[in-house]
């Protein structure tokens, strides 16, 4: 865990630093990959996946061609008295509002994608407890955070949990991920290979094969082992908990 959490100190300070104003335009709007990210926030798998792998969205050039969504929800439910149930507890429950406020506050993902990485940094190491400190860390006012969170926070997650629930193939585990609104399943790590391969346009980013150079999205760093899937599935316990304010 010690050098996980080097490495997760080493990314966030190199993202904050070198993340640009401004990234150049894909030659066509039109061309974009669409990628979508369902998850919930306490799953250790989809704090992994965002803090160290959906990070390379930024890090390798793909912003251009892609239009990333993140929708925080994942296994949660909801009871009959209308109360969130949240397969890992209050605290998950808290947390999901509070990225699903940081969207809503900062829709351009430039923005609100650095807050998220860095909590899901923190909650993989088991660090949540410390997630304010990323008010700091990515810029973003905490203010305008709380009080979404209070106000609209449970209605934002409301939407979310439809949006969810209207998957067609239901997702079965998170993270799941869907690219042109294919669900990826297993193979969510993979991402990259098709994110590249769904591009149509002409402004190729240098990973997926553009200028001339080698096709890098499915080198042995991004392919996923042949081993047990690393998912927090929909069918486990829930545990549920009154919508917490912050």
């Amino acid at each position: 865990m010690a050098s996980h959490r080097l490495l997760s100190v080493l990314l966030v300070c190199t993202f904050f630093s070198l993340l640009p104003s401004s990234y150049p335009s894909a030659s066509d709007g039109s061309d974009k990959v669409e990628l979508t990210l369902y998850y919930e926030t306490l799953c250790p798998y989809c704090s992994y996946f965002i803090a160290y792998r959906l990070i390379r969205v930024f890090t390798d050039g793909l912003l251009p061609i892609v239009n990333l969504r993140l929708v925080p929800w994942g296994n949660a439910g909801i009871d009959p008295s209308g109360n969130f149930q949240c397969q890992h507890g209050p605290n998950e429950c808290l947390m999901n509002t509070v990225e699903a406020c940081a969207i809503n506050i900062y829709p351009d993902v430039r923005k609100h994608f650095p807050f998220i990485q860095c909590i899901e940094s923190l909650a993989y190491e088991r660090r949540e407890g410390e997630w304010q400190t990323c008010f700091a860390k990515a810029s973003a006012d905490s203010g305008l955070i709380f009080d979404c969170c209070k106000r609209n926070g449970h209605q934002l997650e409301l939407q979310y949990a439809d949006e969810t629930a209207r998957l067609n193939p239901p997702h079965a585990f998170v993270p799941w991920v869907l690219v042109n609104n294919q669900p990826l399943k297993e193979e969510y790590n993979n991402f990259l290979v098709y994110v590249c391969k769904a591009y149509k346009g002409s402004a190729v980013p240098k990973i997926c094969g553009g200028g001339g150079s080698k096709f890098e999205a499915n080198s042995s760093r991004e392919v996923a082992a042949k081993t047990a899937i690393e998912v927090c599935y929909a069918a486990e316990q829930k545990n549920s908990t009154s919508f917490v304010h912050v």
